[in-house]
């Protein structure tokens, strides 16, 4: 699959955003990469030059901050400003506490980062989109956000809002040819679990352990097929899981 076109990638610097930077940039994309972690930009904007004559443009942004997020992405460089694809990639979890018990501080960590974020991306890159005719946003749901599970209430609800937006937003685009997709992940075996887990490897291990879970690869050649389809097909939703998942909480174990 081949596309030239220019591609926002929020939460590049690891996991799935990483492996669509990657599979964007074989696919012979320009790259606008936003991550908090800059140092991890920068080797991987490194990596792709030197592998496929990447063009990147790197942005340390914490989704959370509306007013850098706003500025930040409404006021591109000229040369970058033509943005074509959006993923809405960044994202995490903390904990598995029942609600009675979670910590609302984390909670607003989760809901900021996966909901204000997303919005916050989408409202500063559509009003371009629109102006030209065209560009796709691509966000990066869950099978929990079609499901509910014991200890995840709130990340939950922050991934049923994403579907909601990305319906949402859709309508409001409509007769625009701005297209709007997402693509709903089961397990995949990336940081996520750890930083649900605060950093507890071990517990995080054992998630994936005596299962096949997808890869950050698989997710990313899913976003880029989303991507290459002709103008004229949108992919309204994607649910993929492994063949080991088939459900939020049913998961086939060898032993």
């Amino acid at each position: 699959m081949r596309f030239t076109g220019t591609v926002l990638i929020t939460g590049a610097s690891a996991g799935i955003g990483e492996a669509c930077a990657r599979a964007f940039a074989q696919a012979g994309a320009r790259l606008v990469l936003t991550a908090r972690r800059r140092e991890r930009l920068e080797a991987l904007a490194a990596e792709l030059a030197q592998a496929h004559g990447t063009e990147a443009h790197l942005l340390a942004l914490d989704v959370r901050d509306r007013e850098a997020m706003l500025a930040t992405l409404g006021g591109l460089p000229a040369e970058w400003a033509a943005i074509d694809v959006l993923v809405n990639n960044a994202g995490l979890a903390r904990g598995t506490e029942k609600v009675q018990a979670g910590d609302p501080a984390e909670w607003d960590e989760v809901v900021q980062t996966n909901v204000n974020g997303l919005l916050y991306a989408t409202r500063a890159l559509t009003p371009g989109m629109v102006e030209r005719g065209r560009g796709h946003v691509i966000n990066l749901g869950s099978v929990a956000g079609h499901e509910v599970y014991p200890g995840g209430a709130v990340y939950c609800a922050t991934k049923h809002a994403v579907g909601a937006i990305t319906r949402g937003l859709r309508m409001d685009l409509l007769g625009t040819g701005v297209r709007v997709s997402t693509v709903d992940p089961g397990m995949v075996e990336t940081e996520f679990s750890v930083v649900r887990f605060r950093g507890d490897q071990a517990r995080a291990d054992s998630v994936y352990r005596n299962m096949t879970p997808l890869t950050p690869a698989d997710i990313a050649d899913t976003v880029l097929w989303v991507a290459t389809r002709p103008p004229h097909v949108n992919i309204d939703e994607i649910i993929i899981k492994p063949t080991d998942q088939a459900s939020a909480t049913q998961v086939h174990r060898t032993a």
